[in-house]
């Protein structure tokens, strides 16, 4: 644990944000997401500043210290956005600047660039919609959906009406990984021979079968109150060390 945690502090983070493809509201909890996974050293957002659409990142900007890189659209419906952030992030993954790097987007398009980053060795973060293409979710390490970053209001039900063209109906978010399917095979891979895995490579193994994995999306906080409330599938206990801290681990209940 000790070693995990000295490994992610001494981690440099480049954060590249999409402009105009993420939302500036946010901002601050993304860079709350970020600092869990090493310490942000470059922060860079992308986009033709001179169009009225990015005006909402002003003073978010000024507020969180991020540099705007500027970059004309030289054709209309052409995103010059990617292109820029994608040099960008070559040339720093070459620099020995940084460890680590967020990729802030939606767009499929920074799914090759993920897994270059990754072939050179470096620790990937994605963090984007629900309705990010899944290729580019797999070509990182971790992926956290802008969605569970803000508190969730109840979905209310819609009144269908036989007038209604199908034009009106409201596009269906994708559907979420089943989370008992996930956890079992998870655990498949973390069980040690006593039949027990520790809950920490549990999650380990979560992220690479689902970079997207996020106890969020479930309704809990934490990867621990998920587990317990599957209290028909897993049993679990709370092993105190000598150091005063608790471990959790988890064992699979025999059907």
């Amino acid at each position: 644990m000790y070693d995990s945690v000295k490994q992610i502090n001494s981690r440099r983070l480049a954060i590249l944000i999409d402009g105009d493809n993420a939302q500036p509201s946010l901002i601050e909890k993304m860079l709350s997401e970020a600092i869990k996974y090493g310490t942000i050293t470059i922060r860079r957002t992308y986009g033709d500043w001179t169009t009225s659409n990015m005006g909402g990142w002003k003073d978010t900007l000024q507020t969180h210290a991020i540099q705007p890189i500027q970059q004309f659209r030289y054709t209309i419906g052409k995103n010059a956005t990617d292109s820029a952030m994608i040099i960008d992030a070559m040339d720093l993954l070459y620099s020995g600047t940084v460890d680590a790097f967020c990729l802030v987007s939606s767009d499929s398009d920074y799914t090759r660039l993920a897994t270059r980053i990754r072939e050179k060795g470096f620790f990937v973060m994605g963090i984007g919609q629900k309705k990010t293409p899944r290729a580019f979710v797999n070509a990182c390490d971790v992926f956290v959906y802008t969605e569970n970053l803000v508190p969730q209001k109840p979905a209310k039900k819609r009144v269908s009406h036989k007038k209604d063209s199908k034009d009106s109906v409201e596009p269906k978010e994708p559907p979420q990984p089943d989370a008992a399917l996930l956890l079992t095979q998870a655990f498949e891979n973390a069980v040690q021979e006593d039949g027990w895995a520790f809950l920490g490579t549990l999650g380990h193994h979560l992220r690479q079968l689902d970079p997207g994995f996020d106890a969020r999306t479930y309704g809990h906080n934490q990867l621990s109150t998920l587990i317990r409330a599957k209290s028909k599938l897993f049993e679990v206990k709370d092993v105190k060390g000598e150091d005063g801290n608790t471990a959790i681990y988890v064992k699979l209940k025999e059907k």
